[in-house]
Parts: C-alpha cells; structure tokens; sequence
C-alpha cells in the first residue's frame, strides 16, 4: 500500500506541475502580445510611457519566474530559476538608467538580458523535457540568445530602434502560447 501512494504522488505533482506550467505560458503569451502592440505603439521615442514599458517586462518575467517557482513542484529547477530573478531585476533596473541615455543603451541592456535570459530559459526547458511542451521553449532559449545579439549590433548602428522589441516579444509570447497548447494536450 505504501509503494502506490508512493507512485501516486510524483503523477498527481507532474499534473499539478504540468496545470501551473500552462496557465503560466498562458498568461505570459497574453502579457507579451499585448506588450509588443502597446511598445510597437510608443517605439518612435523614449516617453514616459515607453519606458514604463520597457522597465515593466522584466519585472513582468520576476513576477512570472516567482510564480513558476512557486507552482512547479517537483519540476522546479531552484538554480536557474532564482538566476532568471535575478537577471531580470538588474534587467529592469538597467533599463531604468539606459532609457536617461537613448535608445542604443537600452538595445544594449536588453540585448544583454535577452542573451543571458535566453541561455537560462534554454537550461529550464531542457531540465524539464520530461514534462513535454518544452521544445517550443528550448528553441526560445536559443532565438533570445541571438536576437540579444542583434540588438547590441543594431545600437551600434544608425537604425536603432524599439520597433524590434516588439518582435520579439510577440515571438517569444507565440512559443508560450505553443508550449502551452502542448502542455494542454498533454494533460
């Protein structure tokens, strides 16, 4: 008797796991849609509305790593999750202080998270393959890494601009929203 509630509990912990997983990506599909409409809306300039934006979404992803943290159970890999807290508070603080300097330096900033961030999310994501979903996820590890890399190049160019966060926050909200599906089908 005591091996079934033994094995009973890892499956009812992997579908709790795999239900707060979801509803997680869900949230952060809708937060980055609507993000990337608001910032392709206010990406000409720096106001005080486009940097609240800006310093919002990494407070948005500590909120959403805190959440994780909380709710993935046996799934939860501690390490990279406290780094994807911590990146994403200096994140916003950084961007708080590169908005006082033009667009260049928050490209800069961003694309420095978005590398180091992409390099985490693609270690929780294959730490958690077993969960399924999470190739969607792996490959948005590895295209935020990248893309972090566009955007410190293009502040060095003479087109910098906000206009390609807003991509890339709808793409990495299309691989939440990708993962989730999965994780529902799979439930």
């Amino acid at each position: 008797m005591s091996s079934t509630t033994h094995t009973d509990a890892p499956v009812t912990d992997a579908a709790g796991t795999t239900t707060g997983l979801r509803n997680l990506y869900y949230a952060r599909f809708g937060f980055a849609v609507v993000w990337a409409a608001l910032v392709a809306l206010t990406a000409s300039a720096l106001t005080p509305l486009s940097t609240a934006l800006l310093v919002v979404y990494p407070l948005f992803d500590v909120a959403a790593a805190v959440v994780d943290f909380r709710s993935s159970g046996t799934a939860r890999p501690r390490a990279p999750l406290y780094a994807t807290m911590a990146l994403s508070l200096l994140a916003a603080i950084g961007l708080a202080v590169a908005v006082t300097s033009g667009i260049p330096d928050v490209l800069r900033v961003w694309g420095a998270w978005a590398i180091t961030a992409g390099v985490v999310q693609l270690i929780v994501a294959v730490l958690r393959r077993g969960l399924g979903g999470q190739w969607a996820m792996i490959l948005s590890g590895g295209i935020s890494a990248v893309a972090g890399t566009s955007f410190i190049l293009q502040a060095a160019g003479a087109d910098a601009s906000l206009t390609t966060l807003a991509g890339y926050a709808t793409l990495g909200g299309v691989f939440f929203l990708v993962s989730a599906i999965r994780l529902h089908r799979r439930g």
